[in-house]
């Protein structure tokens, strides 16, 4: 899916923050300044989206998972859509500390959850009490709503993919201490040095979050169909070896028939 810039234009994407709030580090992917905003180059954002796009394929036809994480309003419902739609996970509640860096407590969570769906179907959560059920209820609802979107995550992910990473801050801390590529939407009042691939946005309109999202959902897409058609060519390699090995199988049988 190639990125045009009119398509970034049209959605806003290279609107930065006022120019007192910029991080300096940011000034190679400045395009100018307009009426006090920093204007992002589009040409530099395309051709990241593009990089960041090639790197997301590989991860996701190696079989890794890719976790998106945007807390932010505008953001939360864009992310959980479009990775949910190529069926990554997703954190779009607040961030669980220790998500990455205690993962196995976040595990323990996640199957406290399946332990809780297996009462209701054989029967024991109705042995219990009222007050009990109510309060089984209310922890499989938190615990739904905060970890439901990372059920299959049985892993660490291949990456991590962010929006805003100034808002998100504990969640890139958390993936550098255990070298996790950072892939994330940086705008002009954020230190790019924080992230593997930087794509230079505007992080604040959903427009502009829809639209670089789309671009790197698409790329995960295609990583994802390479891997299945690399497990269907080599499924029919498989048949292929069994067929003659059958084939001489069944000629050795007759063989000995005639014998």
């Amino acid at each position: 899916m190639a990125v045009e810039v009119k398509e970034l234009l049209e959605a806003g994407v290279h609107f930065g923050h006022l120019t007192r709030k910029w991080d300096p580090n940011m000034a190679p992917y400045v395009y100018m300044e307009r009426n006090g905003i920093h204007i992002i180059n589009l040409y530099k954002t395309a051709a990241k989206i593009d990089e960041a796009g090639a790197a997301l394929a590989k991860i996701a036809a190696s079989g890794r998972k890719i976790l998106f994480v945007a807390t932010k309003k505008q953001a939360k419902d864009i992310v959980a859509e479009k990775s949910a739609a190529i069926n990554m996970p997703f954190i779009t509640e607040r961030w669980p500390g220790g998500m990455l860096t205690n993962f196995i407590t976040i595990r323990k969570a996640v199957k406290k959850m399946a332990s809780i769906d297996r009462m209701k179907k054989d029967g024991t959560f109705m042995t219990l009490s009222k007050k009990e059920r109510l309060q089984v209820d209310r922890l499989r609802a938190k615990l739904e709503k905060n970890l439901g979107s990372i059920v299959d995550m049985t892993r660490l992910p291949g990456a991590l993919f962010v929006v805003d990473i100034k808002r998100e801050h504990i969640a890139i801390k958390e993936a550098q201490k255990l070298n996790i590529p950072i892939f994330a939407m940086v705008d002009t009042n954020s230190d790019p040095r924080q992230v593997d691939y930087v794509i230079p946005a505007n992080d604040d309109a959903s427009k502009s979050i829809d639209k670089v999202l789309s671009y790197v959902t698409a790329a995960i897409a295609d990583g994802l169909a390479e891997r299945k058609s690399d497990k269907d060519t080599d499924q029919e390699d498989d048949d292929q070896k069994v067929a003659p090995t059958k084939k001489r199988a069944s000629k050795k049988v007759v063989a000995d028939e005639e014998e």
